[in-house]
């Protein structure tokens, strides 16, 4: 089969298309043909080998083997294990690999059948990949962690990307007040999905605003956890979804201390893989959750994507469609 690799960590230049052995369903797996797979920064930070604890899992110095990318991946069951029970050759899938190993930027893939679920027949191949990694984080930023179940007054850094797009409309299914931060050519499109109110972040600085909000989602990362402190309302809860290691850090080690200190909560969404995928089915089906897909790239172009990603100027989901 057909495989997007890699065996050193870099820019997209180091990826490559080539035919690596297909691989064969275990006892509790299936065997997927995909046909859509989307990109995440947990990809496009596995590739350049950022952060040091992607290093100590995935290899110091490059990976400890040649690896294939892609966790959100939509597509065909090909065959069963001898003890899966609940999927059958011919069903529509959908799911997150990032705990087992990845491997979707591939034409097969083999995965434990309690990753997946099935795609309701309303639901494109290119929609289904764009939802498993991105909306499940935003579900769990908004729902699980809310301060309290009451309309909450939140706020979304990087409201335009493949998870901020899902946050703004889950949150208001919540019936939140939203306020979305991200560059303004984001602003119809943050509008379209319910934003209250937009900021861009190229000129303002939202800290600084004198505004306090009840639920701080952040996927960015781009100031410091006392900033963030200073935004939320006395009893607010700050959430990190993505980012770089200095706030990684601070939100590690200092924000469980600053969350002692008072009645205001900072930390990081404990990700909780695949976590409300059906309650997110029936979001989609209610027309209440709409994945937002900026681009698709065929497996060819895999690198052309992952440059185009890396920039941070896509609007929602950018994918890789898988003849």
């Amino acid at each position: 089969m057909k495989a997007v690799v890699y065996n050193k960590f870099g820019l997209p230049d180091v990826l490559e298309l080539k035919e690596v052995a297909q691989p064969a369903p275990k006892a509790n797996e299936v065997l997927i043909k995909i046909h859509a797979v989307s990109i995440n920064d947990w990809d496009w930070g596995l590739l350049r080998g950022k952060s040091f604890i992607n290093r100590m899992f995935y290899g110091l110095l490059k990976p400890k083997t040649d690896k294939i990318l892609g966790s959100d991946i939509a597509g065909t069951v090909e065959a069963v294990g001898r003890n899966v029970k609940d999927f059958k050759p011919g069903d529509d899938v959908f799911g997150d690999l990032c705990a087992n190993g990845w491997g979707g930027f591939a034409e097969y893939v083999c995965a434990p059948e309690k990753v997946l679920v099935l795609k309701p027949s309303d639901m494109s191949f290119e929609q289904a990949a764009a939802i498993p990694q991105a909306a499940v984080l935003a579900l769990q930023a908004v729902r699980d962690l809310r301060p309290s179940q009451s309309g909450l007054k939140v706020l979304i850094n990087g409201a335009g990307g493949g998870s901020g797009s899902f946050a703004v409309q889950i949150a208001k299914v919540f019936g939140d007040e939203v306020t979305g931060v991200d560059s303004a050519n984001k602003f119809e499109l943050l509008r379209s999905l319910g934003a209250d109110h937009v900021i861009d972040y190229t000129q303002e600085n939202f800290p600084d605003n004198g505004k306090q909000y009840d639920l701080i989602i952040d996927m960015m990362g781009y100031h410091s956890i006392f900033d963030y402190k200073r935004s939320l309302s006395p009893k607010g809860r700050y959430v990190m979804v993505g980012g770089g290691s200095s706030l990684m850090f601070q939100s590690l080690f200092l924000a469980p201390l600053l969350s002692l200190i008072g009645s205001k909560k900072l930390g990081i969404l404990p990700h909780d893989p695949n976590k409300g995928l059906d309650y997110l089915k029936e979001l989609f089906q209610a027309g209440k959750l709409t994945p937002v897909i900026d681009r698709c790239y065929p497996l060819s172009e895999v690198a052309e994507a992952m440059q185009y990603f890396g920039e941070r100027k896509s609007k929602g989901k950018v994918i890789i469609t898988v003849d």
